[in-house]
């Protein structure tokens, strides 16, 4: 650290929303010099403790010092006067434009005569000085994430910003995506810059941060550790409140048949371009093959297809060897067919239906719940009180609405209706993407139970740890396309082929 004075000081910091108190009486310090991390599951005030600060929210209460002088931000234009920037997940950049254009969007300069040539310059010397490769007349639409991202960084770094708030600024990056910008954060940090890494991944935290503060329901649960006397498991409880077991205990064996083949499968997105581009892939009994790839890259796609909701343009679809290409959803669940949507509120559930009634959604025609053409409620209630238990869904009853559970105790609903099925073939879309270190350790040991019962699972995870942790195989999706597969822990070689490079076959 260039430096120990505090460059931000945030004092009793209360922030309400209707129904959620999101900071209660927050502390936080952050010095010049320092990569900070900001730690938490998914809603515990993180986000919402850092817009404070880049004056996207006014607090109930609370102070914010900035080189110990008192500041009260009316607008995200104050913060940045006073040299605080924050970079949100979602990017706000012009696509038609060029990447020097978006830098200089909203500045008072240049007023009337813009020299571009003279700005491209400046904008390539201070990518330069920070280590951001970049193309200063590139448009927007023509690059990368990671590019983009990097113009973002740049956005505020010429605005002289010497406080740089980061949401989660790794989630849409490739590996070597995030070890550049690794690079470029300390690069600032050794400037003297201060960074604040919000994240919810204890890896990279563990990686980069100087210094980690805690949030746990709104609340500081531990003030400015240091990354070097602390571990993984100490953050976790922190995070979480209980002790997380890291180690899944992964037991190896041969895998069966194959349950799914695809042969030469080709779809279009929603806005009719192609999404996927003659795909090929079996998936075998007792087997987890993961998909990793950047997001849009036709995962979603590919998993309306199998399960069907998505019109097939070309190719087959086979489970168990039966052609169901384009065939009714019906007959994908009547083969064994079980699905964890990614979109758990909208798709994988009926937000305002209760608990019972979302976990019998596929199994209400059948005996023992139907009896005579008609539902047997109290059959009903039992099985939802059975899976309550055996999943561990937290909830004072199985009555309550859906819409009230946290992210992870939805997403146990909708693991114990497919689950209770005993499928053949599990599609899992983003499994864990939201929860905490502990709900995410119990849906990957739900989803390895299931391998060892000989089901076939097809995992499709943005979180790479995820994907080595569990699968046996892994393939890589580019552009709609299989750009490679491989079986061993590898991160460079995924990356690449995330990303365009270099195709890759077998381990």
């Amino acid at each position: 650290m260039a430096d120990s004075f505090l460059a931000v000081e945030m004092r009793g910091i209360v922030k309400r929303f209707p129904g959620v108190l999101a900071n209660d009486h927050v502390d936080f310090d952050l010095r010049a010099g320092e990569i900070h991390a900001l730690l938490g599951e998914n809603g515990a005030g993180k986000s919402t403790l850092m817009s404070v600060l880049a004056g996207l929210y006014k607090p109930e209460a609370g102070a914010i010092l900035v080189h110990g002088q008192p500041a009260q931000f009316n607008s995200p234009r104050d913060a940045i006067a006073r040299g605080l920037g924050m970079i949100h997940q979602h990017f706000t950049l012009v696509p038609s434009q060029t990447v020097t254009e978006n830098i200089l969007l909203g500045l008072d300069e240049p007023r009337f005569l813009m020299r571009l040539p003279n700005y491209d310059k400046r904008m390539a010397e201070l990518g330069t000085r920070f280590g951001l490769q970049i193309t200063p007349q590139a448009k927007v639409w023509q690059l990368t994430v990671g590019e983009q991202q990097r113009v973002e960084i740049l956005k505020m770094l010429y605005r002289g910003v010497q406080v740089l708030i980061m949401d989660e600024p790794t989630a849409v990056l490739a590996p070597q995506e995030i070890e550049e910008l690794f690079k470029t954060l300390r690069a600032m940090a050794g400037e003297g810059k201060s960074i604040v890494f919000i994240s919810h991944k204890l890896n990279e935290v563990m990686a980069i941060a100087d210094r980690i503060t805690v949030l746990r329901h709104g609340r500081v649960t531990a003030a400015g550790l240091r990354s070097a006397d602390t571990s993984k498991a100490e953050l976790a409880k922190l995070m979480v409140g209980r002790t997380v077991l890291f180690d899944l205990d992964k037991k190896p064996q041969a895998p069966g048949e194959a349950v799914l083949t695809l042969d030469g499968v080709c779809a279009d997105n929603d806005k009719g371009r192609p999404a996927l581009r003659n795909v090929s892939l079996a998936v075998r009994a007792g087997e987890i093959v993961g998909v990793a790839g950047v997001a849009g890259n036709g995962q979603s796609e590919l998993a309306e297809v199998i399960t069907g909701l998505r019109h097939c343009t070309a190719g087959r679809v086979l489970v168990q060897g039966e052609d169901i290409t384009n065939r009714p959803a019906r007959l994908a669940i009547h083969k064994g067919v079980a699905h964890v949507p990614e979109d758990r509120a909208h798709v994988g559930s009926a937000p305002n239906l209760s608990i019972t009634d979302n976990v019998i959604m596929k199994s209400y025609r059948h005996p023992p719940l139907a009896k005579g053409g008609s539902l047997d409620r109290s059959a009903a209630r039992r099985n939802a009180e059975r899976l309550k238990e055996e999943y561990a869904i937290l909830a004072p009853s199985v009555d309550t609405p859906v819409r009230l559970l946290s992210g992870g105790n939805l997403q146990r609903v909708i693991l114990a209706r497919e689950l209770s099925a005993k499928p053949q073939l599990l599609i899992a879309m983003q499994p864990t993407r939201g929860l905490d270190v502990g709900a995410i350790e119990g849906v990957q040991r739900l989803l390895l139970t299931q391998r060892e019962a000989g089901a076939a699972v097809l995992l499709v995870s943005e979180e790479l740890e995820e994907i080595f942790a569990l699968s046996d195989r892994i393939v890589v999706l580019y552009e709609g396309e299989i750009a490679g597969e491989i079986t061993e822990h590898d991160p460079e070689a995924i990356g690449l082929m995330m990303t365009g490079g270099k195709r890759r076959t077998g381990g």
